[in-house]
């Protein structure tokens, strides 16, 4: 019984080492995402016209380090609402770094650009492509996020400095399915009758390889301020469905 106990614990003992260098990540993990959505919504407000948008992206993480980059694309509709060209696109671009701080806080800072390739938008503001530094603290499924402006914001005037505070959580619920909580503010600077409020409420799940997610999102968005040419109203209460497949 002492020789079986004994050799059990050995083999235990030596497989250790091989589980845990099978979970290990990779040093480097490239991967590639696509999907679709009802309504394109950023902030709350709706970037697509209220119609639905194609999106995708590529990211690379250096897991020893926490370094990552990537890029992100999703068809628009604004910029062509706004007079400013018919340029249909948006390019994120954003790099930066990620880890532990400890006692269970995590960390995120980086930079994101927003590029609308070729936009006229400074015919009547300022040029729509946008900079944007961010800082994130994580605590379980919470976080505290802040986005600051070192360009001029999407094209308000004069809007150096401009600032964006989201808050949130996404809760597991068990059976794969996950509550996705978020609050954020939205403050413009020199355009303050454009700064708002908006929050979403959702769930989300993986099915067949890909992950949907349904939200209830809204603003307190000035309802003359943030329309479309024939009068929509782009920070109204909807739900939005969206599907993204990750490889």
């Amino acid at each position: 019984m002492k020789k079986t106990i004994l050799a059990t614990a050995v083999l235990a003992i030596l497989a250790a080492p091989l589980a845990s260098a099978e979970e290990k990540k990779p040093d480097n993990e490239l991967s590639f995402n696509i999907g679709a959505t009802s309504d394109y919504r950023y902030r709350g407000i709706s970037q697509s016209r209220m119609e639905p948008a194609l999106q995708g992206g590529a990211d690379f993480v250096n897991n020893p380090t926490g370094l990552y980059a990537g890029t992100w694309f999703s068809t628009i509709k604004w910029i062509d609402d706004a007079g400013a060209g018919n340029k249909n696109v948006e390019i994120d671009l954003y790099a930066g770094k990620k880890g532990d701080i400890g006692h269970g806080f995590t960390y995120d800072v980086g930079g994101l650009y927003y590029w609308y390739p070729d936009n006229n938008y400074s015919s009547i503001g300022d040029n729509a492509n946008t900079f944007e530094i961010y800082g994130k603290v994580g605590y379980g499924p919470a976080y505290v996020k802040y986005s600051h402006s070192l360009t001029s914001l999407f094209g308000y005037e004069d809007s150096k400095n401009s600032g964006y505070l989201d808050v949130g959580a996404d809760v597991d619920l068990g059976s794969g399915y996950t509550l996705n909580l978020h609050a954020g503010h939205q403050r413009i600077k020199n355009n303050s009758s454009y700064n708002y409020t908006d929050y979403k409420v959702g769930v989300s799940k993986e099915y067949v390889g890909v992950n949907f997610s349904l939200a209830a999102i809204g603003t307190d968005a000035d309802r003359d301020l943030y329309v479309t040419p024939s009068g929509n109203y782009t920070g109204k209460k909807a739900l939005v469905l969206t599907a993204t497949k990750t490889f």
